[in-house]
């Protein structure tokens, strides 16, 4: 895909979705690690049911550590592989704690030192915290990314990486949220709604539905 092709995508993206941004619900950027955490392999929206409450009694780690595992577990059960979450945000919360004064940190490096953090948990906290031009390859960037031809990779890290490389400078502060919530809500998995699309006519999807 050349660069006058991309350039027009992202500038038509940023039209139809005029204030990207993440869709967990989060009032600190603590908030925001915890809800990135529990998102794994859940929903938006099943996380922003549990954080809701979880929050109101417990929004600072030493807040949460305070709750002991099986209180957190009380909030986040309702939430896919909670156990495990749970242990990897008392173990993260012990670390900021004791070693970054409860303030969460602002690089890769220590980022992904945390229990439960990964290179995309990384990349959301580090672009919707911090600005940071990252992009965070989930299943819909993934898909996204093959599909439109604009950055196709046979891995999520690959796709990172050409996109890292393909998109306008102006629009790498919000590409990861505007093409996410173009994946969620308009080019989704099973049957893309390319008579809704903004960028029909720049897309390269063989199988396009008009």
């Amino acid at each position: 895909m050349n660069a006058e092709k991309c350039h027009e995508i992202f500038r038509r993206l940023s039209i139809a979705i005029p204030s990207p941004t993440t869709e967990l619900v989060h009032s600190s950027t603590f908030e925001l690690l915890i809800a990135v955490i529990l998102s794994a392999q859940a929903t938006d929206k099943g996380v922003n049911i549990a954080t809701e409450k979880l929050f109101k009694v417990a929004n600072t780690p030493q807040a949460i550590l305070n709750l002991g595992i099986e209180g957190l577990e009380s909030y986040v059960r309702t939430i896919g592989l909670y156990r495990g979450k749970a242990r990897n945000i008392m173990a993260t919360c012990r670390i900021l704690v004791d070693e970054y004064n409860g303030e969460v940190p602002d690089t890769r490096e220590a980022l992904e030192k945390l229990p439960g953090v990964g290179r995309k948990t990384a990349n959301v906290i580090l672009n919707t915290a911090f600005g940071q031009p990252t992009i965070a390859v989930d299943t819909h960037i993934f898909r996204l990314g093959n599909r439109i031809k604009i950055a196709p990779g046979k891995t999520p890290l690959e796709v990172e990486l050409k996109l890292l490389q393909v998109v306008p400078t102006e629009y790498l502060r919000d590409a990861h949220h505007l093409l996410i919530l173009h994946g969620r809500y308009t080019c989704v998995a099973r049957k893309p709604k390319c008579w809704e699309c903004p960028i029909v006519d720049l897309c390269e999807y063989e199988a396009k539905e008009l």
